[in-house]
């Protein structure tokens, strides 16, 4: 079990203010990503705002930021899609292109469209026919239930499946339970939504953790010292990024890694496309009255 470990967070798309791709911007997230030494890096998840971005920018986004990361640490795309065959051109174009591996959600589209437990598993098993390892996302958002027994029946039986980002409500409760029902078959148990559970996550069994680009190299001790049994570190580390990680995850979203990284000099606009509104300006200045006592690289990597 446990064959990936480590910090992977997730890459905020920047666009300039008249809505466009920065793609020039884009280049600069990755960079920065990797000089706060990340471990490996996501692109176009839910945090990368996929769901306001056309097919033919998320062709660019996948084949640019890959070509530009150029195997310095391995990249994950996400590849989520209700239906199966475009999930599966996703995982192969990414893979085509060198991703490390795919992130999918199971099928759904908006409130009532959901796949069952059996489409669920076959689209999985599709997806595997294009030979990336696949990380299972189980996130509220997709409205579809994962049990324990599913997940460790497609852990066990599709052969590209080994990694799962657990970030549902209770999420230290289903890890431990699929890091004990799973065994070997689970090679990469990660956590997610921003690391507001992170260390009870850890505790259950969790390897690796997938955040947000706003301060990953701050949260990254907090892995470390749990993963070298000090568990006294890491809840220290842990205590001292807890009041911005949760101000991210209750007030801010993804919108928080663009502003921090306006902040920094890393990207010039932390634009997000409509419908989606700018922070309120009490809300950003009172994100970054948390985030700068951390000094973390995001803060100062463009100047």
């Amino acid at each position: 079990m446990a064959g990936y470990s480590g910090l992977w967070p997730v890459a905020p798309t920047p666009f300039h203010p008249d809505g466009t791709v920065d793609y020039e911007g884009m280049t600069r997230v990755l960079d920065c990503m990797i000089d706060q030494g990340s471990d490996g890096l996501c692109i176009l998840a839910n945090f990368s705002e996929q769901f306001l971005i056309t097919d033919e920018e998320r062709r660019l986004l996948t084949e640019r930021s890959l070509a530009h990361v150029a195997g310095r640490i391995p990249v994950i795309v996400t590849i989520s899609h209700f239906a199966t065959q475009i999930a599966l051109d996703r995982a192969r174009h990414a893979k085509t292109h060198g991703a490390a591996m795919v992130m999918m959600m199971p099928p759904y589209h908006g409130a009532l469209l959901r796949g069952t437990a059996e489409q669920t598993y076959e689209q999985f098993a599709r997806v595997s026919e294009a030979g990336v390892p696949i990380m299972v996302q189980d996130a509220p958002l997709s409205g579809v239930e994962l049990p324990v027994s599913l997940l460790v029946r497609m852990a066990r039986e599709i052969e590209m499946v080994k990694l799962f980002k657990i970030e549902c409500p209770q999420a230290a409760s289903k890890l431990r339970a699929l890091v004990a029902e799973g065994g070997d078959a689970v090679e990469g148990p990660f956590d997610g939504e921003e690391a507001i559970t992170l260390m009870a996550d850890l505790d259950a069994g969790a390897t690796g953790s997938m955040t947000s680009a706003m301060i990953p190299d701050q949260i990254k001790p907090v892995l470390s010292h749990h993963a070298a049994g000090d568990r006294a570190a890491a809840q220290a580390a842990y205590g001292r990024i807890l009041p911005a990680v949760n101000f991210e995850n209750r007030q801010c979203g993804f919108r928080s890694a663009k502003a921090v990284m306006v902040e920094g000099g890393v990207i010039a606009s932390d634009h997000c496309r409509h419908p989606i509104p700018p922070l309120h300006p009490e809300t950003r200045a009172q994100l970054l009255e948390l985030v700068r006592p951390l000094d973390p690289v995001a803060l100062s990597w463009g100047h």
